[in-house]
């Protein structure tokens, strides 16, 4: 009887070793298959983009075709968008999230703003784009870079209400009941206990945002559209790095088909700086 026992055992072990195994190896295969195509990818980006990465491309305009020129104006365009999008929506964000995880936590308006905030995740970028374009553009009668600035806001702000509030709901209760027990009021705790111990995982959040919305086209197409020339306005349509490769790339020039390669491997470089530098942030924080 005990042979029989011991043999039932042995099978069932020898079942559930192989169907590990067999897990683990559909999962390493799965991985590599992704990392092949990633390093594919980027090793694409780099050969190519340095190839046309020069002096020029970061300090002279976009050329006409066949002419000598760089990515300037599309650069400084990016940068002051992404820029007035960020400080913009991280305001909005942060006391969103805090109000959803300090004040509001499980009332009506705190569910319905939960969800409209899920939609906006997961809208797509072309979506809020129109949607811009059909506030701003179409009432102004005019693309602008302002209208650029309230599409990336718009992209940005919830993924800042959501990490801000995930951050938050981490904070350990405990912290806050003994604020509370000296006489702390409760913006006191929010802004010097909350915050202070989330602020790494609240910062994570808005660089992860300010990361996804540097490579974004579609939107800055209806909205800043482009500019061959340098403007420091965002009244006036202005030039953008993703609508700039965009063009390019879409078009049979050789030069300009290397500045292309050039502005993917700027962007590329700047997302994988900003993602590095949120996992250092929370490496072993809240």
């Amino acid at each position: 009887m005990s042979a029989v026992i011991v043999d039932v055992r042995e099978a069932k072990y020898a079942k559930r070793k192989f169907v590990n195994g067999l897990a683990i190896t559909l999962a390493m295969a799965a991985m590599a298959f992704g990392l092949f195509w990633l390093f594919w990818i980027l090793f694409d980006t780099v050969r190519l983009g340095v190839d046309g990465l020069r002096l020029d491309t970061l300090t002279q305009m976009t050329p006409p075709p066949n002419e000598a020129g760089g990515l300037a104006n599309a650069i400084y365009g990016s940068f002051l968008m992404v820029m007035m999008a960020t400080l913009v929506a991280t305001p909005i964000g942060v006391m969103a999230g805090i109000y959803l995880a300090e004040f509001d936590t499980k009332g009506w308006l705190a569910t319905v703003t939960r969800f409209v905030n899920d939609i906006l995740l997961s809208a797509p970028s072309i979506v809020i784009g129109l949607f811009v374009y059909a506030v701003v553009v179409s009432s102004f009668k005019s693309f602008s870079g302002w209208a650029g600035v309230a599409a990336l806001a718009l992209i940005v702000i919830p993924v800042v209400i959501s990490t801000t509030e995930n951050m938050l709901q981490l904070v350990p209760p405990e912290m806050r009941e003994a604020a509370y027990a000296l006489g702390a009021p409760k913006w006191k705790v929010i802004l010097s206990i909350s915050l202070k111990a989330a602020r790494a995982g609240v910062v994570t959040g808005v660089l992860l945002a300010v990361a996804r919305v540097a490579g974004e086209t579609a939107p800055l197409l209806f909205t800043a559209l482009s500019n061959q020339f340098w403007t420091s306005s965002l009244t006036e349509p202005m030039a953008s790095l993703p609508v700039t490769i965009f063009k390019f790339a879409m078009s049979p020039y050789e030069n300009w088909q290397k500045l292309a390669w050039a502005g993917v491997f700027l962007i590329t470089a700047s997302v994988l700086g900003l993602n590095i530098l949120a996992r250092v942030l929370t490496r072993n924080k809240i």
